[in-house]
């Protein structure tokens, strides 16, 4: 069975690279990748699309994770004015004080013995979800961890390719 190119798809096989890259950038802020995922392009359908983007996501070293990561804000805080933080965090919107405290500790305690935000799909995850993954990956070894984060990153980037793919950067505009 082959796959037709989505509009979106479309838009991206055929974008000024400074376009493209610049969409890419707001699926994942490693430059690595964007740069992975753009060397492979034209892409045939989306599911060629994921495969190249889990290939350079498989590449980046810790240097290009941390890039990555640093443009996710905290579980329970999301970017104000960013409708996808605010998307992807839904699970958090209604969330008891009491528990949007304890995510606050629980980050900090995170981030105090990782060096960087806890990173999680947060998509279709409920505010407990989050905060028992949060409490069970705080124990990990840093070697685990960093995994978790490339397999997170990975979940989020798929979602978010997802959205692009399906329709060109101009239809995000206010959503």
């Amino acid at each position: 069975m082959t796959s037709t190119p989505t509009p979106g798809l479309t838009w991206f096989n055929t974008a000024e690279e400074s376009a493209a890259r610049a969409a890419l950038a707001e699926v994942c802020a490693s430059s690595a990748w964007g740069s992975g995922v753009l060397s492979r392009r034209p892409y045939a359908d989306p599911a060629a699309l994921f495969a190249a983007s889990d290939a350079a996501m498989a590449e980046l070293t810790a240097e290009d994770l941390a890039e990555a990561m640093a443009a996710h804000p905290p579980i329970g805080r999301p970017k104000p004015g960013d409708p996808a933080s605010a998307r992807e965090q839904r699970g958090m919107s209604g969330a008891s004080e009491e528990l949007r405290a304890e995510m606050l500790e629980l980050n900090l305690a995170y981030q105090e013995r990782f060096g960087h935000v806890f990173l999680i799909c947060a998509t279709g995850l409920s505010g407990e979800q989050m905060r028992d993954a949060l409490r069970e990956r705080l124990g990990n070894p840093p070697e685990r961890e960093r995994e978790n984060v490339r397999d997170e990153l990975v979940k989020i980037n798929r979602i978010r390719l997802t959205r692009l793919a399906r329709e060109a950067p101009a239809a995000h505009e206010g959503a």
